[in-house]
């Protein structure tokens, strides 16, 4: 019984270790005032900073790197990474397609997220909006009420429409965690695809987001765009019980 129940706490203990080793890298970036771009110090005087040993420290900035922290490049060396949040968008986008298997609380949870954003920011994004931004949108409502007449699917042009919606804000973040929810519901699309009437019904609702945001009226885009959700989760609840 010992042996078998010290595997487990010597595995976690381990997984600890490294945890608190890759904050340590991290701190020491921040410490040194790396930015991106900028070299790290080689393998050897991180371990002889750090006090620990090559293998573990080599575990440890696998990880970083994964995480986009870190840029190893063989024969160079290492970097502070570039801002990515591609290891933060295939994670969410990965679990929220797994729990569609089950009650799907993950992938609903992204739509949460997504609607709280951006009916919550798209008074802010407004009062940002140049003429040009304003034409971008249109120029999408446009392209999916095309499709829609064709009997289409028009994904990449709903896409364009959100994320145009929000450039003005100049947030990537917000824009990489739409991304985020896009690639969970472009899978659901794949699998499920909509029906024509619900292809124009959905091609109606942007363009009634779209006038409440020319027109300048915060509450009716904002209310709009909350309605345009509650769509969502009524095609990932059809997607659960198929």
């Amino acid at each position: 019984m010992a042996t078998s129940s010290a595997a487990p706490a010597a595995r976690f203990s381990a997984q600890t270790r490294l945890r608190a080793l890759q904050a340590d890298i991290m701190d020491l970036i921040l410490e040194r005032g790396l930015e991106a771009g900028d070299p790290l110090p080689t393998e050897s005087e991180l371990a002889a900073s750090l006090g620990v040993g090559r293998n573990t420290l080599r575990e440890s900035l696998k990880v970083l790197q994964a995480l986009g922290v870190i840029e190893i490049r063989h024969g160079f060396g290492m970097f502070v990474a570039p801002s990515s949040f591609n290891a933060l968008a295939d994670s969410l986008s990965f679990h929220g397609r797994l729990s569609l298997r089950h009650e799907g609380h993950e992938a609903l949870e992204l739509v949460d997220v997504r609607q709280a954003l951006e009916s919550g920011l798209v008074g802010s994004s407004m009062d940002a909006m140049t003429e040009a931004q304003l034409a971008r949108i249109e120029a999408a409502v446009s392209d999916m009420e095309a499709a829609a007449a064709r009997g289409e699917s028009f994904m990449d042009a709903d896409a364009r429409f959100h994320r145009c919606l929000f450039e003005p804000l100049d947030n990537e973040l917000l824009l990489n965690l739409m991304g985020v929810f896009w690639k969970v519901y472009r899978k659901i699309h794949l699998e499920v695809g909509p029906e024509k009437a619900n292809l124009i019904e959905t091609a109606a609702m942007h363009r009634s987001i779209f006038e409440a945001v020319r027109d300048g009226d915060k509450a009716a885009a904002s209310e709009l765009l909350n309605r345009h959700f509650d769509g969502i989760r009524g095609r990932l609840a059809e997607y659960r019980h198929a």
